[in-house]
């Protein structure tokens, strides 16, 4: 399978935060969900993958070519949203539709101003009379509306009514339908990644933990929920972690058929990426 991003053994160290030995890939065609805590390094590589940030070390391929070489080239052809970067909000979307016009020869204006109507934003006034979501849909509208081959997004449904919400993950999965474009989505709404994602990269406390696809994740990984006598049953070996409350253990496993068939357990819940991701980091051995 053709990957248009490959990231391969990426560092950046921080006072206090460190990203470490990051490697994952987009496959063509794909939307990738990255997920993880606030802090874990969502963002911070994100932003390594523009070249916002100097990496340490490592390689970062777009379009098979080295981002560092070939950044000019390889930004013609990506769309972003970032949470907390846009152009100036005394702009109005007419005005900026004026600006990227000189930017980018790929710009298209029909499309863009399409995207305006089709989310009820006002030519002329300043996005800084925007609310947060009508200015992050602003955001989309314009990372459309030059024919990028690859989106890249960072918290792009944040701030948006789940109507909203619906509206723009429906436009990311017809962006992606015809084979030829991909998408990285960073965020904490996992349900909207259940939703629209072919693959989860998770990342924890600035590591990739696993990359897999979302159809292996819930439908092969499960929770048993047990008491102790049960659960001493176990070996350490057949299960990932476990949480323990005051009603038990939340036990994850990857293999639900096998472990059904090892212990002859009859009801294994079928997760959520949440409820994946919140064992993972929670949990215990």
């Amino acid at each position: 399978m053709e990957n248009v991003l490959e990231v391969k053994e990426l560092c950046k160290k921080y006072e206090g935060f460190e990203l470490k030995n990051v490697s994952f890939s987009i496959p063509k065609g794909m939307i990738v969900g990255l997920i993880g805590e606030n802090g874990a390094g969502k963002t911070t590589t994100i932003k390594a993958l523009l070249n916002v940030i100097n990496k340490d070390k490592g390689s970062i391929k777009i379009f098979n070519l080295e981002l560092q070489q070939n950044e000019k080239r390889i930004k013609q052809d990506i769309g972003v949203v970032l949470d907390d970067s846009f152009l100036s909000e005394y702009l109005t979307p007419k005005s900026i539709n004026k600006i990227m016009k000189n930017f980018y020869p790929t710009w298209d204006e029909a499309t863009y101003f399409k995207y305006l109507e089709n989310f009820n934003l006002p030519e002329n006034k300043m996005s800084k009379e925007f609310s947060s979501g009508m200015k992050m849909k602003l955001k989309i509208a314009t990372a459309l509306s030059h024919k990028p081959k690859l989106l890249i997004l960072d918290e792009p449904t944040a701030g948006l009514d789940p109507v909203a919400r619906n509206d723009i993950l429906d436009i990311f999965q017809e962006f992606i339908e015809d084979g030829e474009h991909s998408i990285l989505l960073s965020s904490h709404i996992t349900s909207d990644l259940e939703h629209i994602a072919d693959y989860i990269t998770f990342i924890n406390n600035g590591e990739i933990i696993f990359t897999k696809s979302k159809d292996e994740l819930t439908e092969n990984f499960g929770i048993v929920k047990c008491g102790e006598d049960e659960f001493n049953r176990f070996y350490k070996n057949d299960y990932i972690k476990y949480r323990k409350s005051k009603y038990g253990y939340d036990v994850l496993i990857e293999n639900k058929v096998e472990f059904k068939r090892k212990y002859d357990i009859s009801i294994i819940d079928k997760p959520t990426i949440e409820d994946i991701m919140l064992i993972y980091i929670k949990g215990s051995e």
